[in-house]
């Protein structure tokens, strides 16, 4: 039997996650919240993650997952490593960390299973990011047929922003009355700034594009 009452949100902290969380406050019963530390230079994002689950009234907890981001080599776990600013002409930036949301939505469905939780809800989006292969709606339908398999189980993956930009993700955030807990509480910053960020970093790039957007059509 599919549980429709309770979902689980695979929460950062920053503003897509955030939103998302809101969502899924609106369409279900109860949500639960899963946080990973994976040895991200910006992990700040989980204390304000903790912060905003708590206000919110929601479960939350953090797993220490740290492996992922030895695996290997990217701008946001290595501190040598200087991160791009924008995206190269014929490969996704470097701030791309190799397996992060298979495995944080592989642990993500292990954790639900556990608790008797049948959705899981992500932030990811194909129409505005920054050329992940692993944000694409393909992968995401894929290993929701896989994680079913491997568990026997009836997992229904979320992606709420799939696709909308992130004048869109805002605007759905204004929706849910939660735009200024997003612009003040998030942290979408790689250099690990709350708020509006340090601004030049490709997150806060895209962030701040997109409030742009987003207020001028209004």
């Amino acid at each position: 039997m599919i549980n429709k009452n309770t979902a689980l949100v695979v929460f950062s902290g920053g503003q897509d996650s955030t939103t998302c969380l809101f969502w899924a406050k609106r369409e279900f019963k109860k949500v639960v919240a899963l946080s990973f530390l994976y040895g991200q230079k910006h992990k700040k994002e989980v204390e304000l993650a903790r912060e905003i689950a708590r206000n919110a009234g929601v479960e939350f907890e953090a797993m220490d997952v740290s492996f992922i981001g030895q695996l290997g080599h990217n701008s946001l776990t290595d501190t040598t490593m200087e991160m791009d600013q924008d995206k190269p002409a014929d490969s996704f930036p470097n701030t791309f960390v190799p397996g992060r949301n298979l495995f944080f939505l592989s642990i993500a469905a292990v954790y639900a299973r556990e608790r008797g939780i049948n959705h899981i809800v992500t932030g990811v989006s194909q129409t505005d990011f920054s050329g992940y292969p692993d944000c694409r709606d393909a992968f995401i339908k894929s290993l929701n047929v896989t994680l079913n398999l491997a568990m026997d189980e009836q997992f229904v993956l979320h992606t709420p922003l799939m696709w909308i930009d992130k004048a869109q993700t805002w605007a759905l955030a204004d929706e849910l009355g939660v735009l200024d807990i997003i612009r003040n509480d998030t942290l979408t910053c790689y250099n690990g700034i709350q708020g509006d960020g340090c601004g030049h970093c490709p997150a806060c790039k895209l962030r701040r594009q997109g409030l742009e957007e987003y207020l001028t059509r209004e």
